[in-house]
Formats: structure tokens, C-alpha cells, sequence
């Protein structure tokens, strides 16, 4: 029974080290199990370099075909899960077919790597970057093991930032005026602006400000669009009154938000709005919703 057990165990532990793990920013992940992992942040044209260190079980040999180390950009969607879409895919060869018999250790390195979309995590599909060894063997089955690391790309404040200013309403009933300071905002932002009533003829209960995040998949007839409430701020409680004015400044930083996201590698996008909610004193809502663009700026 204990060498069945033994039969089943991995004939070696593999470990992946970054060379500048000591140094390197880490920042939480959470696995698929739940559990919340510290990983290395990387950006864009970063290079990627390491090493992998394979250690036989004590009395074993490793009879082997090849070892190698795959870079790995992955897009997985929830409904066809285990079903990974490369869309960044680099190797480099570490050993030539043979035995190993002592604890080996090779170095890699991958230079300047193109990684142009960020580690996301959604309610739908995830996209994520790994890397993953491979001692590949004739028999027995290979052996793998996955080293995680996430990547957030930085923009530049845009040139142009226009404000936003509609006017909104129900023939006879209510008219009101809203502006926003500006469109795009990165994340820890602050949104600053202002609603004007120009006509109330409606019981106004109260007012409130959403920030949404929709999440679209797939393509055609087979898109899917997950929509989330991420905060809700009361604007105003109470009837409003013909000429008045309501102040809105919103905190970006406490929410979990992610960079705009237009048309990832033709699967999936992440956008983001502004929804205005007034309810009248029968419990019915009206509401305005525009889009702005969220962005990451890089912490000063």
C-alpha cells in the first residue's frame, strides 16, 4: 500500500525563483482556491529572468526528454474553463535530453517582453501570465510546475480631457443639467461636478450616483455583459426646488478598480460609467448613465 501511495508523488520538487524577487514589488493574487498569494508586478518590455531549480527525491533519478521554461500570456473564460487562449507564448530550452541525478539548477531569462495587456481577474474570465516548467519524460507522464506573476501597464495623463455636460429630462415633468469635470480619470482620482435643476414638477425622494463596471465577452450573438455596482454615493435626500444646485465629489481610491479595457485580443472588454438615479416618492427611477475612462497612473 505505501508503495502505491509513493508511486503517485512527483519524482522531483521544482522551484522557480525571479532574480530580483528580493527587490521586486510584490502584490497580493488571489489563486483559484481562494487563497491570496504575494507575486512579483511587472510591466511591458520588462525583462523576465531567473532561475529554475529541479530536485530529484531522495534515492531517485529523473530520466527526461527535454526541460524547458514557457513565458505564457493565458486568457480563460468561466464557461470553458481549463481552455487557455495563448496570446504571449516564448520558450527557452534549458537541457538536452538525460539523467538527473542531484539537485540541478538552470538559469533563463526573457528579454524585453511584450506584454500589452494587464493580469485581470473578472466576473467572467481571467487573464493571467506564467510561467510554467516542463521536465518532459517518455514515460510516467511529464512533470509541470507554474510560477505566478502579474503585470500592470502605466499611461500618461491624456493631452485632452474634455468635460461632460448633458442635459437630461422628462417633457414638462423635470429638466436638470449635469456636468463633470472631465471624462477620463485615473484611478485614484477625485470625480468633481455638479447637478442643476432647471424644472421640478416631480417628488424627488432622493438622488444617487453609481459607479458601474461592465464587463463584456464574446462576440456577435454569443456577447455576454456582466454588469457590477461598484460604489453608490448619495447625492441628495429630500425634494429638490427649481434652481437649485448639488455639489458631486467622489473618491476614486477606496474601490477596487481596473483600467478601461476596449476589445482585448477580440474577447472580452471591461468598461466603466457614471450612472445618476433619482427616485420619486412612488418609488420610480429615472436615470442617466455616461461612460468615462479609467487609466492607471503610476504612484508619484
Amino acid at each position: 500500500m505505501n508503495f502505491l501511495i509513493g508511486a503517485f508523488k512527483p519524482a522531483c520538487n521544482i522551484s522557480i525563483t525571479f532574480s530580483d524577487g528580493k527587490s521586486r514589488k510584490q502584490v497580493p493574487m488571489k489563486k483559484e482556491n481562494g487563497k491570496t498569494v504575494m507575486v512579483p508586478l511587472f510591466q511591458s518590455k520588462e525583462s523576465i529572468a531567473g532561475k529554475v531549480s529541479i530536485e530529484p527525491l531522495q534515492g531517485k533519478k529523473i530520466e527526461h526528454i527535454g526541460v524547458k521554461v514557457e513565458l505564457l500570456g493565458q486568457i480563460e473564460m468561466y464557461f470553458d474553463r481549463g481552455n487557455f487562449y495563448d496570446f504571449t507564448s516564448l520558450v527557452r530550452e534549458l537541457d538536452v535530453p538525460g539523467d538527473i541525478y542531484e539537485r540541478k539548477t538552470y538559469p533563463f531569462e526573457f528579454s524585453t517582453v511584450e506584454m500589452p495587456y494587464e493580469t485581470y481577474n473578472g466576473a467572467n474570465l481571467r487573464l493571467r501570465y506564467v510561467l510554467k516548467v516542463t521536465v518532459s519524460r517518455n514515460y510516467g507522464g511529464s512533470i509541470v510546475e507554474y510560477g505566478d506573476f502579474m503585470v500592470r501597464n502605466y499611461s500618461s495623463p491624456p493631452p485632452i480631457n474634455n468635460s461632460i455636460k448633458m442635459e437630461v429630462g422628462i417633457e414638462d415633468c423635470l429638466h436638470i443639467e449635469f456636468e463633470y469635470n472631465k471624462s477620463k480619470y485615473h484611478m485614484k482620482d477625485v470625480i468633481i461636478g455638479k447637478i442643476y435643476f432647471l424644472l421640478v414638477r416631480i417628488k424627488i425622494k432622493n438622488m444617487d450616483l453609481e459607479i458601474r463596471r461592465r464587463e463584456s465577452t464574446g462576440s456577435g450573438a454569443n456577447t455576454h455583459v456582466e454588469t457590477e455596482t461598484l460604489a453608490k454615493f448619495e447625492l441628495m435626500d429630500g425634494a429638490p426646488v427649481r434652481g437649485e444646485s448639488i455639489p458631486i465629489r467622489l473618491f476614486l481610491s477606496p474601490y477596487e478598480l481596473t483600467p478601461t479595457y476596449r476589445n482585448i485580443n477580440n474577447k472580452f472588454s471591461v468598461k466603466y460609467y457614471l450612472n445618476l438615479v433619482l427616485v420619486d416618492e412612488e418609488d420610480r427611477r429615472y436615470f442617466k448613465q455616461q461612460e468615462i475612462t479609467i487609466y492607471r497612473q503610476r504612484d508619484s
